[in-house]
Formats: C-alpha cells, structure tokens, sequence
C-alpha cells in the first residue's frame, strides 16, 4: 500500500506534468512567448518548471518583469542573481520610465501605490517585444479573480480581459488560436495551492528570497496591513514603527505588500505555518482591500 508520502508526492509531480504540459503547449502554439517574473515564489517556481520543460535544451522564451520601482532590494537581487547563474534572457518595462513619459500618473497620499500603474508599462512592453503570450503564476487559490481564469486567457487588442467571455477548455486541450491584435495570459500554476508551491520547494530545493523566511525588521501597521518601512513607504503621523520578527507569504511593490509575524525560518516550519494560517495568502496585500472586487478591475484593464 503506498504511504501518505508517497501519495503526496505523486499529487505534486502531477501538478508538475500539468503545468510542463501547459508550458510545452504554448512553445508549440505561440510565436513569441514570455514569462512573466516578479521576483516572487510562484515566478521563480515558474522558471524551474520551464528548465525542466525543455532540458537539455535553454528555456526558450525571456522573462519580462514590470518593475515598479518600489522594489525589495532583496527581491531585484535575487532576480539578478538567478538570471545570471542560469544565462537567462531578462527584459524589464519600467512604471518609472511610463511616469516619467507621462504614460501614467503616479498617485499620491498615504494610500498610494504603483501596483495598479504597473499595467501600461507592461501592455507596452508586450507590443514593444511583439510577445503573443505571456505566463503568468497566478493560482485559482489566490483570489476570486484569479479563480475565474482558465490556463490559456485570451485578451482583446487593448490588453483587457472578459471573464464572462472565455474558451472552453475541455480533456486539457487549450486554444491558443489568436485573431489580430489578440495577446493570451497563461497560467501554468492554476491547479496549485500555497501548500503545493511550499511542498515542491522542498521537494525540489528551490531557491527563494530571504524575505520568505523570518527576519527583523522596522514595520508599522496601516488598514490591518504590517508594512515594511522602506524608502518608498512610511509611516504616517500616529502610525508607530516597531522592530518585528516578520516575513512575507507573497512578494510584490513594497508600499502595498504586507508582512506577517512569523518565527518560521526554515521550510519546514514555513509549511507548518500555512497549514495553520487562517488569513488567506493575499490577506496581506493592500492594494487587494481598495475594494472587493479590486483585483478583477485590474485584470479587466489588463493587469497580470
């Protein structure tokens, strides 16, 4: 009889099939792909997924990351790092270069952020390069949005996406046919949850950034959120900094990405912790409280 372990592993080297099926489909239906990185532990699962899709041969597309600007320094040195050691293709559109191209307005006041700006540098970035699908590690157990979304997710001319108007995907065959100025997001990791990412991390030994592990650092608390004091965000009068042992269960623009108090320094004690968690994993995202249905909105304009 096959153990617990056993079945456990099998479930996650069923998720890997899939999502390697997935990948392997889009080279062979698209023309020019693109991955795209963040920085954070479902993109960095994402590039040790393509590696193996296409071992011995180089993973055959970029990675295109959107940066805002507001960037942990931890996560931009990870992402250089990784690039390098693995001869990687790397393009970046930049929020900041859209800013200062009056492309987009940068907003202001306390409740500011570049999350939602990231949009136009990114639908720019795929015309630039001519990029006809782009991967995505978003997962069906994030948020209701991402819950809708199918493997392969066309959007119209303008980047925007319909949820109520999408292809059938029927005994896992996907249309990756495009009409003209039609551009697909791809999500690779839908079937995964939290707990599947942190199991296969383990179990494959991949690399993450250190802001994944508990650490020290100056935070303070806006809206419910535990922000990291940065030199993009601090706090505002009455808001107190305090030194916490903290880490973060996802990684995105530092002014709207919240920490969690958290003494889990090592996997195992990563993976015990999400078993436990009763706030879900993006509870700590700010830029997902402006309102309840902030994220669609988003992906609606074109958003990742």
């Amino acid at each position: 009889m096959a153990s617990k372990r056993t079945l456990r592993t099998s479930h996650l080297r069923t998720l890997e099939a899939e999502a390697i099926h997935v990948m392997r489909e889009v080279a062979a239906q698209f023309e020019r792909p693109a991955l795209l990185f963040s920085g954070g532990k479902d993109s960095i699962l994402m590039v040790h997924l393509a590696r193996k899709a296409f071992h011995p041969g180089p993973v055959p597309f970029p990675l295109l990351h959107v940066d805002t600007g507001h960037n942990f320094p931890e996560t931009l040195a990870f992402r250089d790092a990784l690039v390098a050691g693995l001869g990687l293709r790397l393009e970046v559109a930049s929020v900041q270069g859209a800013i200062d191209a009056g492309r987009v307005v940068e907003e202001t006041g306390p409740e500011a952020s570049r999350n939602g700006l990231q949009i136009v540098p990114l639908l720019d970035a795929l015309a630039e390069h001519r990029f006809d699908a782009a991967f995505g590690g978003g997962r069906r157990d994030e948020e209701k949005a991402r819950a809708k979304e199918r493997f392969f997710s066309a959007r119209d001319r303008f980047g925007q996406w319909d949820p109520k108007n999408q292809r059938p995907e029927l005994w896992d065959l996907y249309n990756g046919h495009r009409h003209v100025g039609e551009t697909f997001r791809v999500f690779p990791l839908s079937n995964w949850t939290e707990m599947d990412v942190w199991q296969y991390v383990a179990l494959e030994g991949v690399g993450l950034p250190a802001l994944y592990f508990a650490h020290e650092r100056d935070v303070f608390e806006r809206g419910g959120t535990l922000l990291a004091v940065t030199e993009f965000a601090g706090p505002q009068a009455g808001e107190a900094v305090r030194r916490e042992t903290v880490r973060f269960r996802t990684v995105g623009d530092a002014t709207c990405t919240g920490a969690v108090r958290s003494t889990a320094s090592t996997l195992p004690e990563v993976i015990r912790e999400v078993a436990a968690a009763r706030q879900t994993e993006r509870g700590g995202r700010h830029d997902d409280k402006r309102s309840e249905a902030a994220m669609e909105d988003r992906k609606k304009q074109g958003y990742f």
